[in-house]
């Protein structure tokens, strides 16, 4: 198994993109890591009280959120594992018209994935227990050639031990701790791809397409520059839509409703990345459920975070890294097979 390292900074080669080159704590040329804080939440202790057993409709249960309390969303008592339906339709990829595509049903999960329920993950085999890689195919969406490949089981450990290290990449903005604590409302950070794939498959979904992701932060046919937006030339934001520009990272779905996509999402724009399927490259044309496959150095990720300036958090926008770089901006959350 590799050792776990953070990796140096990667370089973005698309126009409009922005280059990850001078800063090991963020992604964009306007942040600025000493003037970021990241102070103890006191309500971010589970509370046995509120321990989800009886989700709603809308909410999945996946084995991330097995007897874990309600603690996201801006009143802390909403399922961190809410899973919430996409519905089909037609839109342009980073709002271009030479880029169109559709997308078939699909849920995506209204959270960006906590702490807590990666913890989930970790102590999944029992205390010291490696939990084994996904199956080979797993994982996959509707395209083929999606699922997990065994060639990248030599670039997974999940061995406690070692992702626990990993996991503390950045010792002041990290969100892991090694017990329950304050930031179990918090996302994760500090994956790398390997792990947010691994984590989605076991948790019974996937990871996102590109297409799927921009389709639902853009509202689909909305074309919205941001997921709150309520026109195509509507760029407002400030910090009570979004979790950017150096502000704390916050417990998911703390700006929601306000900052919420058109089908109820939460933190599509900062807080953390999220990783997504593709490798990094061309659009693929024509896109009807597709999905960029062919091997590349390097991955999408999407949506800004935390240290990100305002322009950065457009919808249109697809920063890159190589799938074993792990960040205290980068993330995850998972989408599901529409039923």
């Amino acid at each position: 198994m590799r050792v776990w390292t953070a990796l140096a900074a990667a370089t973005v080669v698309a126009t409009g993109c922005y280059n990850f080159d001078s800063f090991s704590r963020c992604w964009d040329a306007s942040c600025h890591p000493g003037d970021m804080v990241v102070p103890e939440d006191a309500g971010g202790v589970l509370d046995a009280s509120r321990v989800d057993l009886t989700p709603d409709a809308s909410v999945e249960s996946p084995p991330s959120c097995a007897r874990l309390s309600r603690t996201c969303g801006a009143s802390r008592d909403r399922s961190c594992c809410e899973s919430l339906l996409v519905p089909a339709g037609a839109f342009l990829r980073s709002d271009d018209s030479d880029f169109p595509a559709a997308v078939g049903d699909f849920r995506l999960d209204r959270y960006e994935v906590t702490v807590g329920r990666f913890r989930k993950l970790i102590e999944a085999g029992g205390p010291g227990t490696q939990v084994a890689p996904p199956p080979g195919g797993s994982g996959a969406g509707v395209m083929p050639g999606t699922g997990w490949d065994p060639a990248w089981n030599g670039q997974l450990s999940m061995n406690p031990a070692t992702i626990r290290a990993a996991l503390r990449c950045d010792a002041k903005y990290e969100t892991w701790t090694d017990a329950p604590g304050a930031n179990e409302s918090r996302p994760i950070n500090c994956v790398d791809w390997y792990e947010a794939f691994a984590f989605c498959v076991w948790d019974g979904g996937r990871l996102p397409t590109e297409a799927e992701w921009n389709y639902a932060a853009a509202g689909g046919n909305d074309q919205r520059p941001y997921p709150w937006s309520t026109t195509p030339s509507d760029v407002t934001i400030d910090p009570s839509y979004a979790v950017y520009n150096g502000a704390p990272l916050a417990v998911v779905g703390s700006k929601s409703p306000k900052g919420d996509g058109r089908w109820g999402h939460s933190d599509l724009a900062g807080n953390v990345w999220g990783w997504v399927l593709d490798w990094y490259g061309a659009y693929p044309k024509p896109c009807v459920d597709c999905a960029n496959v062919a091997p590349a150095q390097v991955r999408v990720l999407r949506g800004g975070s935390f240290g990100s300036s305002a322009s950065v958090l457009l919808t249109m926008m697809r920063p890159n890294a190589p799938p074993s770089h792990r960040d205290n901006s980068s993330g995850f959350r998972c989408a599901r097979n529409a039923r």
